[in-house]
């Protein structure tokens, strides 16, 4: 049993760690910039216009943006996995994060007259996909990790079929969209920090409301029953925030796997499954493994920029197949 005491300075300790990341991800680059140069710029004092440029248009707003979305994507997967009821459930493997992306490439390449609907296009595809997962995926027994799993591939095949036939069928605007199917920060600047910024607000605030029903529906169905609990409207609440906060994330960088499975994992090694420290040390993990992977894409194989969402499913990947070993 970890103590409150420890569970809280861990947490805090790594939002000191994502401060002490996004200074230096700002600073590194192509042109590099100390720390203390970063610090005059950020607070005002007078520094080199050129670092002004850079650090207010490019790199801050790319740094924010990684880590705002690594927030939203790590606490969609640690409500998904307290509404599901199993250790394997993500926005990704749960066919929310493919849902959410076929809807917005409709707009991005169908109909890009409309683009101001693409967060509301990404929340109904993730709404869409979740919903037949879980159809799928329900038994009298409950859920399990492998209904979980084939549910999801038969969604993620699905939305990967339509997500095919949009990029055949408009090939010729398909260039725009080719970093943003791969979860790339490539190119992000203030106009989506401040898309996304008020939808991440509203969900994270939501997220905290949440914590009660979390730990109350990760008991089991029999305990929250005990409690005067409605269990499946607990579900579907705590699921349509989940793909709230994912399909936002979708809308803003494109499709970002694994970080909903891996990072509640890591936060709840560290602090316990209690939602009360899971959720903060999810949310300041999650952005400090995000920020990790945009910085290491941009940076290590310059003068390429790798999506992070490529970097997070090389990581991933081996990641989930540990976890479905060690779960049989």
């Amino acid at each position: 049993m970890i103590s409150r005491s420890r569970s809280w300075s861990i947490v805090v300790l790594t939002f000191i760690l994502v401060i002490a990341a996004a200074l230096i991800a700002i600073g590194l680059g192509s042109v590099s910039i100390s720390i203390p140069d970063i610090l005059k710029t950020i607070f005002g004092s007078p520094s080199k216009a050129v670092h002004d440029t850079i650090i207010w248009d490019i790199r801050l707003p790319r740094v924010l943006l990684a880590m705002i979305i690594g927030a939203n994507i790590a606490i969609s997967g640690a409500l998904l996995q307290a509404v599901m009821g199993n250790p394997l459930a993500d926005p990704g493997l749960t066919g929310v994060t493919s849902g959410a992306a076929a809807c917005v490439l409709v707009i991005m390449l169908a109909v890009p007259e409309y683009t101001q609907l693409i967060p509301i296009a990404a929340f109904i595809g993730g709404v869409i996909a979740a919903s037949i997962v879980y159809a799928l995926a329900w038994r009298r027994n409950g859920i399990t990790p492998i209904t979980i799993i084939l549910s999801g591939v038969a969604v993620n095949a699905l939305c990967g079929g339509i997500i095919g036939y949009l990029t055949i069928m408009y090939s010729d605007r398909l260039p725009a969209a080719v970093q943003w199917l791969n979860g790339s920060l490539a190119a992000k600047g203030n106009s989506a920090l401040f898309m996304i910024f008020p939808y991440a607000i509203v969900g994270w605030i939501l997220s905290f409301f949440a914590i009660r029903k979390a730990n109350i529906i990760r008991l089991g169905d029999q305990v929250a029953s005990n409690l005067g609990e409605n269990t499946n409207r607990i579900r579907i609440l705590l699921s349509l925030l989940a793909v709230f906060l994912s399909a936002v994330s979708v809308a803003a960088i494109g499709m970002i796997g694994f970080v909903g499975l891996v990072v509640p994992h890591m936060a709840r090694l560290l602090v316990g499954s209690d939602y009360k420290y899971l959720l903060p040390m999810s949310m300041v993990l999650g952005a400090l493994v995000l920020l990790i992977a945009d910085t290491g894409g941009r940076t290590l194989f310059a003068p390429l920029d790798i999506p992070a969402g490529i970097l997070m499913a090389v990581v991933g990947a081996p990641y989930f197949l540990y976890l479905m070993r060690r779960s049989n």
